[in-house]
């Protein structure tokens, strides 16, 4: 899987330091609260969000919502289906919703209205990655690992087909992988 790389965008390493960073910002950010509850994106955000979660050195829960707006492809349809919901309520609690990716916005969108709608007390982003120049809807991240440009991106959680989530780096998918 290696092979199919164009090359390594983002090493573990800075991956990781991105991690600490976001969890000392979130920790300012939420000083003198109760606790918070992480909603992790499936499957992309699980390998961010352990490590996201071994450095937040406060009380805090945690949740998965699954949904999709990709199907097979490598375009968003626009259309968010939620396939596994959240398992406990999230009703004036504090919700970081923890994503591998934002490209479109169309699906962090949907899922914070979606949250609102369920009396989240507050509903923040937490990203690994964000595509500015892909955005289709004005939404707003809290907390941004990297803004990485317009290339196609594997590892660390991400996919090509359910593929590639195992790499431990962010790289890019050689274009004659997916064309």
């Amino acid at each position: 899987m290696h092979k199919d790389m164009e090359k390594v965008l983002i090493t573990q390493e800075e991956i990781q330091e991105a991690a600490k960073r976001l969890a000392a910002q979130i920790e300012r950010d939420y000083a003198g609260e109760d606790s918070i509850v992480f909603v992790g994106l499936l499957k992309g955000s699980v390998q961010f969000m352990a490590d996201l979660l071994k450095n937040i050195d406060m009380m805090c829960t945690i949740d998965f919502i699954c949904v999709s707006s990709y199907g097979k492809g490598t375009k968003s349809t626009g259309r968010v289906n939620i396939i596994k919901d959240l398992s406990e309520p999230i009703d004036e609690k504090n919700v970081i919703i923890v994503e591998d990716i934002i490209d479109s916005g169309n699906t962090l969108n949907f899922i914070k209205k979606y949250f609102s709608a369920k009396n989240a007390k507050s509903v923040r982003i937490c990203t690994l990655l964000n595509k500015p120049e892909r955005r289709e809807i004005e939404i707003d991240v809290d907390y941004v690992g990297f803004d990485v440009s317009d290339e196609f991106v594997v590892g660390y959680g991400l996919d090509y087909k359910e593929y590639y989530r195992n790499l431990p780096y962010i790289g890019v998918l050689k274009p004659e992988i997916y064309e």
